[in-house]
């Protein structure tokens, strides 16, 4: 074989090494992600579902006795969770609405803009309270039914955040992902809130209810314009 040959004979073992004129590719490419199928993406959409309304019949109770018991206590942080409790279930229902549609994709940006806003309101609602309670308003009382709701909230709440969360980034939705952190920021406000409530029913520390407030409404910001950017997913 003449220089010139084995010259070309190299030439096209290299091009078949970077797979062009037809030729295989390396075996160390990447891989194309697999597509879900019409059947997965049906199960998993219908998990989202299951989960949205586990987690919005929950926290209509949670809402209803951590709102009642922070009034008779005055207690700003047990009315901020109460109130975070309605922001999650504002934001499972966005979740929910989108879900229902033929094409749940389309929704995705207004869900995450309401989920966004329920954040935003509930930050506001619970710096101000937060603020005259350190300025002088009401002190806060104990609350035993407010111990026992964020000791049974730490340990409900991350079982729903994480496995929707799971399923939410199956599906690659920022939306479902995002309701998922929201639960989860329940799970982190409830072992705030108890440590809160107990230091002030321990010690009589009264100003660990306001900071405690405002510690939730400081997450609830930052939450807030992660779902506004749509930075949830995944």
């Amino acid at each position: 074989m003449s220089e010139a040959e084995q010259r070309t004979a190299r030439a096209d073992v290299a091009s078949c090494a970077c797979g062009s004129d037809g030729c295989h590719t390396s075996s160390a490419a990447s891989p194309v992600p697999d597509r879900l199928s019409d059947a997965r993406r049906a199960t998993l959409t219908r998990w989202v579902r299951l989960l949205v309304g586990a987690t919005i019949a929950y926290n209509v109770v949670e809402a209803v006795v951590a709102i009642a018991a922070g009034t008779v206590a005055d207690s700003t942080a047990l009315i901020g969770f109460g109130l975070d409790s309605v922001v999650e279930v504002a934001s499972a229902s966005a979740v929910a609405w989108q879900f229902s549609g033929a094409d749940p994709q389309a929704r995705e940006r207004t869900a995450l803009k309401v989920i966004a806003v329920s954040f935003f309101a509930l930050a506001a609602y619970v710096t101000v309270e937060s603020v005259r309670t350190l300025l002088g308003a009401d002190e806060a009382q104990h609350s035993t039914v407010g111990i026992v709701l964020a000791a049974v909230s730490l340990v409900v709440m991350p079982v729903l955040s994480l496995t929707q969360r799971h399923v939410g980034r199956r599906l690659g939705s920022s939306s479902a992902v995002a309701d998922s952190k929201q639960t989860l920021l329940c799970t982190y406000l409830s072992g705030v809130l108890l440590v809160g409530l107990l230091l002030n029913s321990v010690f009589g520390w009264a100003w660990a209810d306001p900071v405690v407030a405002l510690v939730i409404a400081a997450v609830a910001v930052r939450e807030g314009r992660e779902a506004w950017r749509g930075e949830h997913c995944c």
